[in-house]
C-alpha cells in the first residue's frame, strides 16, 4: 500500500478535553473573571496541528456522552480531524482543564480527569483504529498512566511496528496523573522499545529516570513544567540504549536538540518571539515535526518547522485553536530567513 492510499497520515492518541483559559492575561489564578472555551489535551492539538497543516489526521481518544464531549467532537469535525477513533464510551466524562496565564513564566494547571473517558480507550478500540493504514503513530505518555488505555497503547505500537510504520512518543509527563512518578518512568521506558522517535522537554527525559520523589518539585501549580534533579546527559544515554532512533529534546525559546544513538548532537536554533502563554507549544512543534517527517525532510529540517510551529502558538491565549496553517508558518518562516 502507497502513501498516497493510506487511510491517514498520522493517527494521535489519548487525551482529548475542554480547555477553560483565563479571559485575563497576567491575572492572579486567584483573580480569573472568567474563562475562555478552547480544546486540548496533547494527541488532540497534535492531531489538529497536522490538519491545518494539510495531513489527514485521526485522533484515537474516548469522550463521554455529555456537552462537553460534543464540544470537542465538534471542534475536531470543523477542523477537519477524522473522528471515527474517538468513541463515545458511556458511565465516564470527558475531562477537562482550567488554566491561569501569567506570562512571562507561570501557566497554573487543574487537571479535572477523575473517571475520564480518554483512560477507557481499549484493545478492541486499538484493533478497529486503522493503524496499519497510516502512515505514522504518535502516542502520548499520559495514554500510559492507567489501564485499559495503557496496554491498549502498547498493542497500538506493537501494530505500528508490525507493519513497519513509525511510532513517535511525545513523553507529555503529568505528575499528577502518576499514582507514583516513579512509574512514568518505569512505564515509557518499556514502551521505548517499540518506539523510533522520542519528543520531550529537559525535564521530561528527567521524568523518564527519577528514582526518587524528592528530585521532583512543582510550584505555582505548574503541573506541566515541573522541577527536576538529575543527571540529564545520562537520562538521554540511557533513552538512546534503547533502541529508539532518534531523541528530539525540546528547549524553549532555544529550539531544539537532535540526539542520534551513533553520538551525535545538533542543536537546531527556534524563533524567538514575544510569550502569551506556553502551554501547547510543544504540541504545536510535534505537529510541524510530524508535518516534515512525513514529508521525508532530514531531522533538522523537521525540527526548525517544529520550533516555528511552537513559535507561533506561545504567542495566542490557547493551543490547538491557534495551531498555524500550512501557507502561514511557512510564510512566517520565510520571513525569518527560511529553514
Amino acid at each position: 500500500m502507497t502513501n498516497q492510499e493510506k487511510t491517514y497520515d498520522v493517527i494521535t492518541y489519548g487525551r482529548s478535553s475542554i480547555d477553560l483559559y483565563s479571559q485575563k492575561v497576567g491575572s492572579r489564578f486567584e483573580d480569573i473573571p472568567g474563562f475562555h472555551a478552547f480544546v486540548g489535551g496533547s494527541p488532540l492539538n497534535i492531531a489538529v496541528g497536522c490538519s491545518r497543516l494539510g495531513l489527514k489526521a485521526s485522533l484515537l481518544s474516548g469522550v463521554g456522552r455529555d456537552k462537553v464531549g460534543d464540544f470537542i467532537l465538534n471542534f475536531l469535525e470543523n477542523e477537519k480531524v477524522a473522528t471515527e477513533n474517538v468513541r463515545v464510551i458511556e458511565g465516564t466524562r470527558s475531562s477537562a482543564v482550567i488554566l491561569g496565564i501569567e506570562p512571562p513564566d507561570r501557566f497554573p494547571l487543574v487537571y479535572y480527569r477523575d473517571n475520564c473517558a480518554d483512560s477507557q480507550i481499549n484493545i478492541d478500540q486499538v484493533l478497529k483504529a486503522g493503524i496499519e493504514q497510516s502512515r505514522l503513530l504518535e502516542v502520548s505518555g499520559t495514554a500510559l498512566n492507567i489501564e485499559p488505555t495503557r496496554s491498549a497503547a502498547f498493542l497500538a505500537a506493537e501494530i505500528a511496528q508490525k507493519n513497519e510504520i513509525p511510532v513517535m512518543l511525545d513523553l507529555d509527563f503529568r505528575a499528577d496523573q502518576w499514582h507514583d512518578i516513579r512509574a512514568f518512568g518505569v512505564t515509557v521506558r518499556a514502551f521505548m522499545r517499540n518506539v523510533n522517535i522520542v519528543l520531550g522537554t529537559e525535564e521530561e527525559i528527567l521524568a523518564a529516570y527519577l528514582s526518587d520523589e524528592s528530585q521532583l518539585s512543582i510550584s505555582h501549580q505548574q503541573i506541566s513544567a515541573p522541577e527536576i534533579k538529575g543527571d540529564l546527559n545520562e537520562a538521554i544515554a540511557g533513552i538512546l540504549k534503547l533502541g529508539v532512533d532518534a531523541l528530539i529534546v525540546k528547549t524553549g525559546s532555544r529550539g531544539a536538540i537532535i540526539y542520534l544513538p551513533d553520538g551525535k548532537v545538533e542543536p537546531v536554533p527556534g524563533f524567538p518571539v514575544e510569550v502569551v502563554n506556553i502551554l501547547g507549544a510543544g504540541d504545536a512543534f510535534a505537529a510541524g515535526f510530524i508535518y516534515g517527517f512525513l514529508k521525508g525532510w532530514g531531522l533538522y529540517k523537521c525540527c526548525r518547522m517544529g520550533n516555528a510551529c511552537g513559535a507561533h502558538v506561545v504567542t495566542q491565549l490557547g493551543c490547538a485553536n491557534f495551531t498555524p496553517f500550512e501557507k502561514e508558518i511557512l510564510a512566517f518562516i520565510e520571513s525569518k530567513g527560511g529553514f
